[in-house]
């Protein structure tokens, strides 16, 4: 079987979908495995790396695209990359299907399969694959980072002959896996940490990591079979609203990081909860590529409201890219190799997998994923868009 993996293009990525030992291990697998010339090139690895490995270097992205059985990558194909590739093709990307309907029913009207990797399953199983967990973490990792260094004081408590500097106060909004990386890079850091998450079994979560969960009485809450937050009411909100604008005006940092999978992400931090925090104080947005959590927040912009720095920077991941590549690269391995089967077809899509119900969007050319077909139909040369 031959596998695709291609440089990205989008300017500010700096990630790579594959790293070297990774291709060894696909190679091992015995597949026949080409990468696109300067994959490595953000993460400063030569391409003489990826040979040494086992890989064919191909500097002909539409012909590599035309041979290969499966192709690898971050983001999703352009239009015109889909129709370089052959009938029965497999595709492995972030595809974001919800938002980009028209790249769906491209990819089954030219009869490739494409995999979701942002709808990988969040089950036990599917936790070595999982990609959007693994750059969740560092995104919230690098977003303290970014907020200390921001910041006009200290993070730790510092005691001095000059007197004894308080410790930073820091509120995480949403406690998922960028959200629990906040909250623990924080407290390593020194500061005092209060997080907030409409999911009621949160508070231990919380707790475990040495931070002080904010309650707030909201009658019924919890979380989809996804393991995402259920969509809150208007009232709930603006109950929750109240308590977290409180807890805003008392923090030095305040972090957000509620996403609804497939829909514009809420509003947490309103114009009027960021005009009674004191200015110096800093905000950053993990939500801003779907809409934003801080009402202020402008994508790709780092902005100031009244002294109050608020940092909508996105793919924060990104900031950190060798780290970044070597948990994409080790999840995209997982995923292949699970699906890798010698005695047969090398890369066996399997239906009746529940990893692979839950991320196939489209196969044999048309829509699978029942809720998109809810939405899009089943045809790709009936959706429409």
């Amino acid at each position: 079987m031959k596998l695709f993996v291609a440089r990205e293009t989008d300017p500010q990525e700096t990630r790579a979908a594959l790293l070297p030992a990774d291709a060894g291990r696909l190679v091992k697998l015995a597949a026949e495995v080409e990468v696109e010339a300067g994959i490595g090139q953000g993460i400063t690895i030569p391409d003489e790396e990826y040979e040494k490995a086992g890989a064919r270097v191909s500097g002909d992205r539409p012909a590599a695209l035309s041979r290969a059985d499966l192709v690898l990558r971050i983001a999703g194909p352009t239009a015109e990359e889909v129709r370089q590739m052959r009938d029965g093709c497999i595709h492995i990307s972030h595809l974001d299907p919800f938002n980009k309907g028209d790249l769906v029913r491209e990819l089954a009207m030219w009869g490739v399969s494409g995999i979701s990797l942002e709808m990988i399953p969040r089950t036990t199983l599917a936790q070595k694959m999982d990609v959007l967990s693994s750059q969740a973490n560092l995104a919230g990792y690098v977003a303290v980072l970014l907020a200390a260094h921001r910041l006009q004081t200290i993070v730790p408590m510092m005691m001095t002959p000059a007197g004894t500097i308080g410790p930073a106060r820091v509120f995480v909004l949403g406690v998922g896996v960028a959200g629990l990386q906040a909250i623990a890079t924080a407290k390593r850091l020194g500061a005092r940490v209060d997080a907030f998450d409409v999911r009621p079994d949160a508070q231990e979560q919380i707790r475990s990591l040495g931070a002080k969960p904010l309650v707030v009485d909201l009658g019924e809450t919890g979380q989809t079979a996804g393991g995402y937050a259920k969509e809150l009411t208007p009232e709930q909100l603006a109950k929750q609203r109240q308590a977290m604008a409180r807890q805003c005006a008392q923090s030095d940092i305040v972090i957000t990081t509620a996403r609804v999978f497939g829909r514009k992400s809420p509003v947490l931090v309103t114009n009027e909860m960021l005009d009674g925090m004191r200015p110096g104080s800093v905000v950053v947005d993990l939500a801003v590529e779907t809409g934003g959590n801080v009402e202020a927040s402008e994508l790709g912009r780092e902005v100031e409201r009244h002294g109050v720095t608020i940092i909508g920077w996105p793919e924060l991941q990104r900031r950190v890219p060798l780290a970044a590549s070597q948990m994409f690269s080790s999840n995209l391995y997982d995923f292949v190799e699970h699906f890798w089967d010698k005695q047969s077809q090398p890369f066996v899509l399997n239906l009746d997998d529940e990893i692979l119900r839950g991320c196939l969007v489209t196969h044999r050319g048309e829509i699978v994923h029942p809720t998109l077909q809810a939405v899009m139909g089943k045809s790709g040369k009936k959706v429409e868009v």
